[in-house]
């Protein structure tokens, strides 16, 4: 097992981050923001960080001056950039609406543009070529459950032992992110430590010793699980299912989490 260290200015490199990602259009909360730059910082070097779903790149850019600081990379963002809406839901546009040009934009006044790979295109043009070691996966595009599950199946399969998959919308009213967690992560021996922070559902990959975390992964999936029925149909949340939801939602345990708080749990010895 490699042991997670906490570089000593990662608040502060945090701190700049999102000042440099806070006022970019998208969906992305601050504690999120920070558990995506942690995230980035500590996985193992020498794999890409890969981000599925970049919308005007508040992610991207958070992600971007993290990997700039510490040298770390490449940082790869996918997304075909068909899309510009207030709102994530009604995403499917024309063909001639989009946010590329503003993803661009917003990479440049940050100074990460020449951080980042970008690939303007769906995900599943580009899983069946790739071959490289992904040390992070970030999962923030089509929230249907074919969707997600797509991104998944198609990137998950390269990370690298101890490498760390994380979806976004996981706790929000769309059917993929949370189902895929439970079923793929959740449920398998691959890998270990897992949790949510606000909805970022996350998992480190541990192929050889994800045994030793079943009991945490499971105590979470109870947690979580019951939220699958409730949007299987992908019909919107209304009346009393809608309450339901969020009291199912209340609790799964989604608090913010420390830079140290994080790597602690990932370098716990627990034993089913």
């Amino acid at each position: 097992m490699r042991r997670v260290e906490v570089p000593a200015d990662l608040d502060s490199v945090l701190d700049e981050a999102w000042k440099a990602a806070e006022s970019i259009p998208g969906f992305l909360g601050e504690s999120e923001a920070r558990l995506l730059g942690t995230i980035a910082a500590c996985v193992p070097r020498g794999g890409a960080i890969v981000e599925i779903g970049s919308f005007k790149g508040k992610s991207t850019v958070m992600l971007g001056k993290v990997t700039a600081h510490y040298g770390l990379g490449p940082l790869v963002a996918i997304d075909p950039h068909n899309f510009n809406n207030a709102e994530l839901e009604a995403h499917r546009t024309s063909p001639e609406a989009s946010s590329f040009n503003e993803f661009l934009e917003n990479l440049g006044a940050a100074g990460v543009r020449d951080r980042v790979e970008v690939h303007r295109a769906y995900s599943t043009a580009i899983a069946p070529a790739w071959n490289r070691p992904i040390s992070f996966l970030w999962i923030d595009g089509d929230h249907s459950y074919p969707g997600a599950k797509a991104d998944f199946d198609g990137f998950a399969r390269h990370l690298v032992p101890d490498g760390v998959v994380a979806f976004h919308d996981a706790l929000h009213e769309f059917a993929g992110p949370i189902r895929v967690f439970v079923e793929d992560v959740l449920r398998s021996d691959r890998f270990g430590a897992a949790g949510f922070v606000q909805s970022i559902a996350w998992a480190q990959f541990r192929p050889e010793e994800g045994v030793r975390f079943r009991a945490e992964r499971a105590a979470l999936e109870r947690a979580a699980a019951p939220l699958i029925p409730l949007l299987r149909d992908d019909r919107a949340l209304r009346g009393f299912r809608k309450l339901r939801f969020k009291l199912q939602r209340a609790l799964v345990p989604r608090a913010a989490v420390s830079p140290e708080a994080w790597a602690s749990r990932l370098n716990s010895q627990k034993f089913a």
